[in-house]
């Protein structure tokens, strides 16, 4: 096989040394040659630190596979096979305002749902299709895999204005399947579902093991308490019972934060008071990390990165890069261009949702109709995405007021105009493309 070269953007992350982990555990099917953590000047002591575990991982391991750092993109980028997106515009002070602002208002403050993830995209949309061009020239044939929260917006701004083929990943369906997987006491390979809806925003249903439709008995479990979607950065609210079998999908934990809006509100300004937002105990974790990390006899994914969240990152993101590169011709749940896989959203429009991977890409399965019962949130949220994008590529504040007023948390449109007025006023150093309206 064909030695790969692949680089990592935004490789000072905390998250890096699970990527590593997976790249190492499937050197057989996937022969790295060449993996270079990328990231910018001001993160190189981060990208030392995670960079030098990162090779000690990969000495221990004993592969033929050279580890690279660097803070020339251009550099790392020529003849690239597969690049990989982690990067965080503003890095977690940006996220800790995108979360407290909304909350002076009573609004969600969440990373990636309502207006904290219109305001990451108007950072991230541009940096990324920066990324692209480059691409175009360094490395036109390359997939670029987007792991960058709000992975489906991003990605979608990619599909619209780049020629770079690309796919946007998250870890979110693969945790709903090993929960599942857990209820019943089998391993991740028995489950298999339909996934229907958007990044953060997803349902499954049609839900077998070994091939046995078992989404009543699930869905009971479910609604009994016996089984639930946790993620570590979700606060742990359970839905009503009740509501759980109307609903009869399973929804992602996500999904809490429309559904028990109020009461996730709550809980998070009552963290806010008690220890901060969920940023600031990132922040915490981070730092605790990278201490374990600077230790030089660590050469393996250390136990405490679970507590940051991502769970199941590096399965997901590797076992789909494997079906890129080996033409596996599998199943995956992907964000990619919707194409007529439901007529209740734009061809255009990124969803997530299974789709076959070969080397031609995903080819998402039809699924029709989304049921009514969540086909009206499925569809403004995704109403206020497309505004979110056309926000962060014309720098527009009417649009960028109508994105935040769009979206089914944010309770007024004069709430909207309040947050984004403190938005733009925070965030004046990472939007270059609302200068003339912000000095207007």
């Amino acid at each position: 096989m064909k030695p790969l070269k692949i680089v990592t953007l935004g490789g000072g992350s905390g998250y890096t040394p699970e990527l590593i982990d997976g790249f190492i555990k499937r050197h057989a099917e996937l022969p790295v040659s060449e993996f270079w953590l990328v990231d910018i000047e001001t993160g190189r002591e981060k990208l030392e630190i995670v960079g030098q575990l990162a090779q000690r991982m990969v000495k221990k391991s004993g592969i033929p596979m050279t580890v690279h750092l660097s803070t020339d993109r251009q550099l790392a980028l020529k003849d690239a096979d597969f690049v990989t997106t982690q990067i965080r515009v503003g890095q977690l002070a940006a996220r800790i305002q995108d979360e407290k602002i909304p909350l002076r208002y009573g609004v969600l403050g969440q990373e990636t749902t309502g207006p904290g993830g219109f305001m990451k995209a108007q950072r991230t949309i541009p940096v990324l299709l920066e990324i692209c061009k480059e691409m175009e020239t360094l490395c036109p044939d390359a997939w670029l895999i987007n792991f960058t929260n709000p992975a489906g917006i991003v990605t979608e701004a990619i599909e619209k204005h780049s020629k770079i083929k690309s796919l946007g990943i998250c870890s979110g369906a693969n945790s709903m399947m090993m929960d599942i997987a857990k209820t019943y006491g089998v391993g991740r390979e028995a489950i298999d579902a339909r996934i229907m809806g958007l990044n953060h925003l997803i349902f499954a249903d049609r839900i077998t093991l070994h091939g046995k439709d078992i989404t009543a008995d699930f869905i009971e479990k479910l609604a009994q308490g016996a089984s639930d979607n946790k993620l570590k950065n979700i606060p742990d609210v359970g839905l009503p019972p009740e509501f759980i079998r109307a609903l009869n999908v399973y929804p992602l934990s996500y999904l809490k934060y429309f559904y028990l809006n109020r009461e996730m509100v709550e809980h998070e300004l009552e963290e806010l008071n008690q220890g901060g937002t969920r940023g600031e105990r990132s922040l915490q974790i981070e730092k605790a990390l990278f201490e374990i990390y600077r230790n030089p006899e660590l050469c393996e994914k250390p136990p405490e990165l679970s507590n940051r969240g991502g769970a199941y990152y590096s399965d997901t993101a590797c076992s789909i890069i494997s079906a890129l590169y080996n033409n596996k011709k599998e199943v995956h749940v992907v964000n990619t261009a919707n194409r007529g896989t439901t007529p209740d959203l734009p061809d255009d429009a990124v969803i997530e949702t299974n789709a076959l991977i070969d080397k031609q890409g995903a080819r998402p399965l039809a699924y029709g109709r989304l049921p009514a019962r969540i086909r009206g949130l499925v569809q403004s949220v995704k109403a206020f995405e497309e505004l979110t994008i056309e926000a962060a590529m014309t720098g527009n504040k009417h649009t960028a007021l109508l994105a935040l007023a769009a979206h089914p948390l944010v309770p007024s449109v004069a709430v909207a105009e309040n947050i984004l007025k403190e938005y733009l006023a925070a965030n004046r150093d990472f939007l270059p493309q609302y200068t003339l309206a912000m000095d207007e």
